[in-house]
């Protein structure tokens, strides 16, 4: 990668990228509430299983799909690919939520590299052919900085690792210091989830965290909440 690809990689994976991640738990806030996520080491429990069972083997495929499909111009296979992963996801919610980031992140890339042609998401957004969820803008930017699939991948578990944290921190009784600490040893998993995504193809995208699901699901009907999902 060229120096300047590689520091706008390294802004889109700031967490302070004004894409909506600070408004959204994915259902961490129900269980907070619930008494079922109340240490860092549940924390973390947590996001190694959401790593291995949800990110890598569903959310991936997303990436994946455009690392395949836009050098081939099989779009209308890319559009499939991210409605299978996406239509997965059961929360309403949280399905809205996902929707809500990767357009804003589509946007925003557009206004901070406009030399990076987003035309054709753009386009097929407008048309309905494609739902710019999250994953997919994230490896199409990806792509067209230069940067490799697995790269784009493991990057994007970072993504998931720091704004799960950064909402934890917000929900449980856990110092700023603690969650470096724990996005420290977190890190190096991202290599496990890409071995785990590498043996997929985009189409045998599944998830297998029904106990997150349904935290997800049940967000919605909270009494009082700090996330939108």
């Amino acid at each position: 990668m060229k120096m300047r690809n590689w520091l706008a990689l390294q802004q889109l994976l700031d967490s302070a990228i004004p894409i909506g991640g600070f408004s959204h738990s994915f259902g961490l806030e129900t269980m907070v509430q619930e008494g079922r996520m109340a240490s860092s080491a549940e924390l973390e429990a947590y996001v190694r299983t959401m790593l291995t069972h949800s990110w890598a083997t569903s959310d991936a495929m997303a990436v994946k799909a455009v690392y395949r499909d836009v050098p081939a111009g099989a779009w209308e296979r890319l559009w499939a690919a991210e409605r299978l992963v996406h239509m997965q996801r059961l929360a309403a919610e949280t399905r809205q939520g996902v929707e809500k980031m990767g357009k804003r992140l589509l946007k925003l890339a557009g206004d901070i590299w406009p030399e990076l042609d987003m035309a054709d998401v753009a386009v097929a957004v407008r048309e309905g052919r494609c739902l710019a969820t999250l994953p997919l803008v994230h490896g199409f930017v990806c792509l067209r900085l230069g940067v490799s699939l697995r790269q784009a991948s493991e990057s994007y578990f970072y993504t998931c690792i720091v704004t799960t944290v950064n909402s934890a921190l917000r929900l449980m009784s856990m110092g700023q210091t603690e969650g470096q600490r724990l996005i420290a040893r977190l890190a190096p998993m991202t290599a496990q989830a890409w071995d785990a995504a590498a043996a997929l193809e985009p189409e045998e995208a599944h998830a297998n965290m029904p106990m997150a699901e349904l935290a997800m699901i049940r967000h919605e009907t909270l009494y009082s909440r700090l996330f939108m999902s």
